[in-house]
Formats: structure tokens, C-alpha cells, sequence
């Protein structure tokens, strides 16, 4: 059955000639649809405590969050990032949400969508062809070893991690693959705000250094405005709808744990500027998500939520609270109990942003109600509103009672929203707030590496962007084993790398690799197409 989304715009007051519709069931909108409308809506950011490898269903949550506002009257439009088929067909498989509380046309959002992916894969690797091209020629204004710019595919391939360059032997070097969503471009993308910003945000990536220590531009390479033609389309916000009818604008998928993990900001303030409420989420946790949701989208458009939901599960407490994965269905309430530490930690990270905060208990299938009333009643202890949501069976009807909470808890005005960390500190003095306030560490160590990587980057007044944390979306440690709340830690950061066109820093924690490998198993195996074109498994 296909849902118009021609009547869905028609609610939201754009008109038709601000839609580039994609079939029936997607379309485009207009940056003109913007041009004369103010931001009119209340924000509300979701994010959630620290997963289990399957993740907790925040974006389920979102939706069902929105369907619920939607049934007790109030106008509201969702904001959410756009899959990556690396995770569709690797280990989380789709990204739409699930059940009675999922947007729709599932598959194809899960698939190509509206093409946005593939316009950022051409137009990075067409600068990639286009330096390999001056290297060759020997008119590249840097040697081919201080070449930072790689190659992107919207695919998990662990094989494409490094690579050697083949177009002669001058320009021989060692190079490799990131995932289409951890590209610069993907992040330039969901940051700007007309094609004139995309243009110089394009502009001012830095592609390498010279053996002097002077960055290298990609505008020096000529080819920014064939990269903005790639990209004119793609940066229109898309359009679709949840199973219930509440508008979805669906919009940019920058991972969380190596880049910034919000949708655009284009779309977000399409939803605030269509509807009274406007419900988005950020990626992974809110020590991830929603940390970099507030220190760069907030700090770079102007951006703030009224308040914050914190989603967690009875399966991931118990993770927390040493439970064995393949036990987390088992009743028990001790493990839970300890699980809890994590769940605090977060909603102490969440205070520090003076918005109230309220939990939505996301419901499984093998929740227990004693359980589930053990979560409530730590919230109610702390002072924190909370509900649990049955969103996924019940869709809407599941999320009444967090909707009025939610509703209940807005504030008729905010405060401006208060930052950890100024632009102008010094890189030591913004890893510290991060970690300690938001992580729980006791400090931070540079390597050797790092500190020549910031020097380099010092020189060139780079160190005075936001940082961007690459980090284990598994902990709030950088050690992915440490479960909890972990104390007594410190956070090593072990290199730095630039996304000057999108704005920050990149400090690079762990093990986090920016090209994912599949799993033993990928969800690719369960993915069926019948004669008659019907999709399942995704």
C-alpha cells in the first residue's frame, strides 16, 4: 500500500511547487520552502544510554515519541538522519525504527532513498581522482606522502582499509577506504545551510600539507564547483511519513562514533519551521550523539532543545550491570540494578545542558513489569519524569504517557544553552571538559603522535575549532570492555585528524576505525527478494 506524501507536505504548508517528488511515497523540499518562514517549533532531543551491540531502539523511540504527540493533539514533525547501507548490511541491519513506530517506504529509505549517498561518495572521490590526476602530472601543489584525502564507499569492506594508489610510480602512495558516512562531505552536508555555505564549506577542506606545514586546499584544485553540482540536490532535506501519518524529515547520516551523528541541520529546521514540535535524535549515546549534538550542530547553527529524552532498556542495564548478552531475556533484577550506574551517568552528562530530561524506557517483548518498575522508580528517586514506551508493538498508543511527560516537562522559555568548552581554549582544556564531565575520566593522555599532529594542525589556527571525539560507542571509557560506569580511567588520544569544511577537530580514541568490517554474520545473509520484487529481511 503506498502513503502519498503529496498531502503530508500539504499539512506541513509547503506547497507543491517545493516538492521534487521521488514516486509517490518520497520527496524533496525546496530550500525555498524555508525562505520565508521562521523557526516556530520547540525542539526535543532523543538519545539514550550506552548500547548493546544491537542498539536500543532510539530511533524506534523517536518515532513513536512523535506518533504520540501526534495523538494527543499536538503538530509535530520528526528530524532523523538517513541510513547507511554499511549497517544494513552489516551487523545493526535497517535504520527506519521497527514495528508499529518505523517511517516509510522502509526499504527504499534503507537502500538508495533519493541518491543523497551516492552524491557525497562521487563528489569526495572525484576530488580523491582529481589529486591522484596532479600527483601524476606532477602539478600537485604537495608530494604524495602529505596527502591526507582519501576515498570513500557506502559499504562495510575491511579489505579497503588501506590501499596503495596505482596511476604511476611518481605518485605511488599509501591511501585506503572510509565509510561514505564518516567522509568529510557527509558532515559538510548536514552542517550547511544554503549552497553558498556548502560551496565554501567545500572550499576550505584541507586535503594534505605541504613539507613546509602549510595546509592544502581542495578549492586549490578547481574542481569544488563540479563537487556542488553533485551535491545541489542532495542537499535538499527529504520528505516521507511514520506508519501513522506524522511527517519525517529524513536528511544525512554522519556516524556517531567518528563523526558528529546528527541529521542536517537543513531539516531540522525544516520540522521547526512547519510544525510546534519537532522531535530529532542523535547518534549512539548521549556521551556520543549528544554531546557533539550540542558542542558542534547547536554551537555552529544557533540550534537548542527544549529537553532531552535519555532512552534505555532493561537489556542494556543488565549488560551494564555484568549480565552476560546471552542472558539479558532472564529475569534479573541485581544485574539491573547495577546496570543502573550507567543510566545515571548519563542523565548527570544530560543536566549539565540545563534542559530537563526525561527517560523513555524503551519495552521489549521479554521485559518484565518488576523490572520495568524498577527503572521508573530509580527515575522517580532522582527527580526525573519517566515512562515506559511500548512503541514498537503499540506504535502512538505505546508512547501517550512519555508524550505527556514530554509535553509536561517543556519549558516556556529556555535559557541559552550553556556550553563545556569555548572554541578558544586550548585542545587540552576542551578534552578535558569532554572527558571528565561527560565521560567520567580522570584525564587525558596525547601520545607522541598526537601532540606532532596538533602542532601541525596549531600552525594553522586548526586547534581552535570544536572537537569532534572518535570514540567506542560500547563504553564511556575508550576501552569498549568497560561496561557501567566506569572509574578510575583515563582517555588516550592517539592522533588527530582536520575536518576544517565541516568545522571541528577529530580526536582519535581506541581502535575506531572510519571503514567497519562486517560481522560473522552479516544481515546481508537474511535479505530476500521474491519474483514478484517483494523485499524481506531488512
Amino acid at each position: 500500500m503506498h502513503a502519498d506524501i503529496t498531502p503530508i507536505a500539504a499539512g506541513l504548508g509547503i506547497a507543491p511547487e517545493h516538492l521534487v517528488l521521488h514516486g509517490r511515497e518520497m520527496a524533496k523540499v525546496s530550500l525555498k520552502a524555508l525562505s520565508s518562514k521562521s523557526q516556530r517549533g520547540k525542539l526535543i532531543l532523543v538519545s539514550a544510554i550506552t548500547p548493546t551491540p544491537a542498539g536500543e531502539g532510539k530511533t524506534t523511540v523517536s518515532i513513536g515519541l512523535a506518533q504520540g504527540l501526534k495523538k494527543i493533539g499536538q503538530n509535530v514533525a520528526l528530524a532523523l538522519r538517513q541510513p547507511s547501507m554499511g549497517p544494513v548490511f552489516g551487523r545493526k541491519g535497517g535504520a527506519t525504527g521497527g514495528g508499529k513506530s518505523s517511517v516509510r517506504p522502509a526499504h527504499a529509505i534503507n537502500l538508495h532513498f533519493t541518491g543523497d549517498f551516492h552524491a557525497i561518495t562521487c563528489a569526495h572521490n572525484l576530488l580523491s581522482a582529481v589529486i591522484d590526476n596532479h600527483l601524476h602530472l606532477g602539478t600537485a601543489p604537495l608530494p604524495p606522502e602529505r596527502v591526507l584525502w582519501k576515498r570513500v564507499m557506502d559499504m562495510n569492506d575491511r579489505a579497503l582499509r588501506s590501499v596503495r594508489t596505482s596511476v604511476g610510480k611518481p605518485s605511488e602512495r599509501a591511501t585506503g577506504f572510509d565509510i561514505t558516512a564518516a567522509s568529510e562531505i557527509m558532515a559538510i552536508l548536514c552542517l550547511s545551510e544554503s549552497l553558498q555555505d556548502l560551496r565554501q564549506r567545500l572550499e576550505r577542506i584541507v586535503v594534505g600539507f605541504t613539507p613546509e606545514g602549510e595546509p592544502v586546499f581542495a578549492k586549490e584544485f578547481r574542481v569544488t564547483g563540479a563537487m556542488l553540482a553533485l551535491l545541489r540536490d542532495a542537499l535538499m532535506p527529504n520528505l516521507v511519513q511514520s506508519v501513522e501519518g506524522v511527517p519525517a524529515f529524513l536528511h544525512g547520516g554522519p556516524f556517531a562514533n567518528i563523526a558528529h551523528g546528527c541529521n542536517s541541520v537543513l531539516a531540522t529546521r525544516m520540522a521547526l519551521a512547519h510544525a510546534d514540535l519537532a522531535v530529532t535524535e542523535a547518534g549512539f549515546a548521549f556521551d556520543l550523539g549528544g554531546e557533539k549534538f550540542m558542542h558542534i550542530k547547536c554551537r555552529q547553527s544557533g540550534l537548542a532543545p527544549e529537553a532531552i529524552v535519555i532512552v534505555a532498556t532493561i537489556r542494556a542495564l543488565k549488560m551494564h550491570g555484568g549480565a552476560a548478552l546471552d542472558t539479558l531475556t532472564q529475569p534479573d533484577s541485581a544485574a539491573l540494578q547495577r546496570g543502573l550506574e550507567n543510566l545515571a551517568a548519563h542523565l548527570d552528562s544530560a543536566a549539565q545542558f540545563g534542559r530537563p530530561v526525561i527517560v523513555a524506557v524503551n519495552r521489549f517483548t521479554n521485559d518484565h513489569a518488576d523490572e520495568l518498575a524498577l527503572v521508573n522508580e530509580f527515575c522517580a528517586a532522582r527527580g526525573v519524569p519517566s515512562a515506559t514506551a511500548d512503541v514498537f508493538a503499540h506504535g502512538g498508543d505505546g508512547a501517550v504517557q512519555l508524550a505527556e511527560k514530554v509535553l509536561a516537562a517543556l519549558p516556556p522559555e529556555s535559557a541559552p544553552l550553556p556550553f563545556l568548552y569555548q572554541t578558544d581554549d586550548s585542545v587540552e582544556s576542551k578534552l578535558h571538559a569532554i572527558a571528565t564531565r561527560i565521560y567520567g575520566a580522570d584525564g587525558v593522555h596525547l601520545t607522541g603522535e598526537a601532540k606532532e599532529k596538533l602542532a601541525l594542525f596549531a600552525r594553522s589556527g586548526f586547534d581552535r575549532l570544536p572537537l569532534c571525539m572518535a570514540k567506542t560507542q560500547d563504553s564511556l571509557s575508550d576501552d569498549a570492555k568497560k561496561r557501567g560506569r566506569p572509574r578510575g580511567f583515563t582517555i588516550t588520544v592517539r592522533d588527530f585528524e582536520i575536518a576544517n569544511g565541516a568545522g571541528f577537530l577529530v580526536a582519535l580514541t581506541g581502535t575506531m576505525m572510519r571503514m567497519p568490517a562486517l560481522p560473522k554474520v552479516p544481515a546481508a545473509e537474511r535479505i530476500q527478494v521474491t519474483d514478484d520484487g517483494i523485499m524481506s529481511g531488512i
